[in-house]
């Protein structure tokens, strides 16, 4: 069974940043892409970035020049360095993991972004 684990939410100045991080405890294989999504009140989740197991990333425009995504292939853990955070980006945070036969999520983690 897969578990994800984040971590690395919390609260946070407009301008600031902060670093979520996943854990997958699952294994590589078969595993094509793992990503993160946000949900923020009264909206739908959507896609924020993911990176394949070839190592190509893809970011939603709004976030594109401010946040990376990156992962570590030893740990099994991928990343998510957010920068120049706004008000906008206040959402609960969830890490997703594509297998070739099913999808998991993780718990998610919220992120605030207010003065």
């Amino acid at each position: 069974q897969v578990q994800l684990t984040e971590s690395g939410g919390g609260l946070v100045q407009p301008g600031g940043s902060l670093r979520l991080s996943c854990a997958n405890s699952g294994t590589v294989l078969s595993l094509n892409a793992m990503g993160w999504y946000r949900q923020a009140p009264g909206r739908q989740r959507e896609l924020v970035a993911i990176i394949t197991s070839g190592g190509t990333t893809t970011y939603a425009d709004s976030v594109k020049g401010r946040f990376t995504i990156s992962i570590d292939g030893a740990k099994n853990t991928v990343y998510l360095q957010m920068n120049s955070l706004n008000p906008e980006d206040t959402a609960v945070y969830y890490c997703n993991a594509k297998y070739v036969i099913r999808t998991y999520w993780g718990q998610g983690t919220q992120v605030t972004v207010s003065s």
